[in-house]
């Protein structure tokens, strides 16, 4: 009988992320990475995953922040 998860992988999830299988993580992070390119703004995402949230550094202008 196929689970939950299965299902889900097979059935190719388009509006939420994919599951992860332990025994098939190498797919799972190619399929991850394209489901996040093929949104607006994928790329930033994707190195948001990678790198960590953009963090914007405050400016001081005359004695402002």
């Amino acid at each position: 009988m196929a689970s939950l998860a299965d299902k889900a992988i097979l059935s190719g999830a388009d509006n939420r992320p994919l599951m992860l299988e332990k025994y098939m993580y190498d797919s799972w992070k190619s399929r991850m990475e394209l489901y996040m390119l093929n949104h607006p703004h994928g790329r930033m995402i994707l190195e948001s995953v990678e790198h960590g949230p953009l963090i914007w550094p405050s400016v001081e202008v005359e004695g402002v922040t």
